[in-house]
């Protein structure tokens, strides 16, 4: 068993920190910002110092490629993306590049025999944050094969034109046409190229941390649909329209909302999530009663009948009146369960039962380019153990000794998958 080196994951977890500093201990690097060139910088600096062969395709991916001993093999890749949400952490994705270099710069450092090209990668636009949607070019890269319902939503066309939330007049397309690392559509990730995939990520999440475990064998991305719920009422004055001629549709809402909880918590399914994130409230004005209040439900979990009894509940809402108002559900998007090639995860397993480091299985709540990729070629995620599950935020954190553990799991799976010659998807 190889182990990955604690001083120079330290040094890549320190270094990458700078770029994007938002001066409170977390990063803000948008896709495509001067700060994602940075990264990008550095990461082309180190790979090629080690002798790997850095391109790039037509959105930017970028591919850093330790060529192995038997060229007619297909390659092997992991990674992850280097883009944040606005003042978020320092391992959300760039996790799973600083492993990706890591296990590259281990292999060189111990003259480590491969037979299959090693690939690290950077995946661009993951988090959508300033062009939505999230991964937006694995969705793209990976199109000819994700489900029907998915595949409009990623076209390519229209991701160009997917405009910038902070200016609304920039778009996706027009900033990458002039950005330093656009390269070559050929260049793109293919199943006639690559074998497998492996990405290494922070939990987010409060699980591994409660069990005293450090590395997460994931073997799914959960199944998930989000609702948009609205509610038509009245506006009229707040002062003078008597409220039992009211037709509120903020207490409509708040109404459904609460029956919400009750009848999903009669589920009684502790391992499901459901959350409203997001909430429009017309006309948002203090002296008038609000006529129109639209909500998000986003829903998440492993087994499609779970999902199916929540969405009887959603659906439900609109043959009810609700303090007056009328009650409209529409689907906004679904994804079914995504499962990780079972090889793959064994192979993750052994690695870190070999290694003595302490593990467990885990589904992934949250999506990740892997979940694209699994539609093509065969893929799995190893998580990281994250302090008090926090992320997306400034305080999120997972120690440089985690991080090098979960290196250490990543390259030895990877070492396993490289003495076959492919696998089966």
């Amino acid at each position: 068993m190889y182990k990955c080196d604690l001083g120079r994951m330290s040094e890549k977890i320190h270094t990458f920190s700078k770029f994007g500093d938002a001066g409170h201990g977390g990063i803000t690097r948008y896709s495509l910002s001067p700060e994602a060139i940075q990264a990008r910088d550095y990461f082309k600096e180190r790979m090629e110092k080690i002798g790997a062969i850095v391109t790039t395709d037509d959105v930017a991916n970028m591919y850093a490629t330790l060529p192995g001993s038997e060229p007619g093999l297909k390659k092997i890749v992991t990674g992850s993306h280097c883009d944040s949400v606005k003042n978020g952490g320092n391992y959300d994705g760039i996790l799973g590049v600083m492993g990706a270099m890591e296990v590259l710069e281990t292999i060189v450092a111990n003259k480590i025999p491969h037979r299959h090209d090693i690939v690290a990668m950077i995946w661009t636009n993951e988090e959508g944050s300033l062009y939505p949607p999230a991964m937006m070019s694995s969705g793209i890269v990976c199109n000819d094969y994700l489900p029907e319902d998915l595949r409009g939503n990623f076209k390519f066309e229209n991701m160009m034109k997917s405009k910038s939330v902070e200016d609304g007049v920039t778009t996706f397309g027009e900033k990458l046409a002039n950005f330093k690392y656009k390269g070559d559509k050929k260049n793109r990730l293919n199943p006639e190229e690559y074998m497998c995939d492996f990405e290494l990520h922070i939990e987010q999440g409060p699980i591994l941390e409660d069990e005293g475990k450090t590395v997460g064998i994931v073997d799914c991305v959960l199944g998930m649909f989000n609702y948009r719920i609205s509610f038509t009422g009245q506006a009229a004055h707040a002062g003078t329209f008597p409220m039992d001629k009211r037709r509120d549709g903020l207490f409509a809402a708040s109404q459904a909302l609460c029956y919400l909880h009750e009848e999903i918590d009669k589920l009684n399914r502790p391992e499901l999530v459901y959350t409203t994130g997001e909430i429009v409230c017309h006309p948002c004005v203090h002296t008038v009663i609000p006529d129109y209040v639209e909500f998000s439900l986003d829903v998440r979990h492993e087994d499609p009948k779970v999902l199916e009894a929540v969405r009887k509940i959603v659906l439900g809402l609109a043959d009810k009146k609700w303090a007056g108002c009328t009650c409209e559900v529409k689907l906004a998007w679904e994804r079914d369960t995504v499962y990780w090639n079972k090889q793959l995860v064994d192979f993750v397993q052994e690695s870190a039962d070999e290694l003595e480091i302490p593990n467990m299985p885990i589904h992934s709540g949250a999506g990740h380019d892997a979940q694209f990729v699994a539609y093509m070629i065969p893929t799995t995620m190893i998580f990281v153990v994250t302090k008090d599950g926090l992320s997306h935020c400034e305080p999120e954190f997972a120690s440089d000794e985690q991080c090098t553990e979960g290196a250490s799991v990543l390259l030895n799976a990877i070492l396993k998958a490289d003495k076959l010659d492919d696998i089966a998807k």
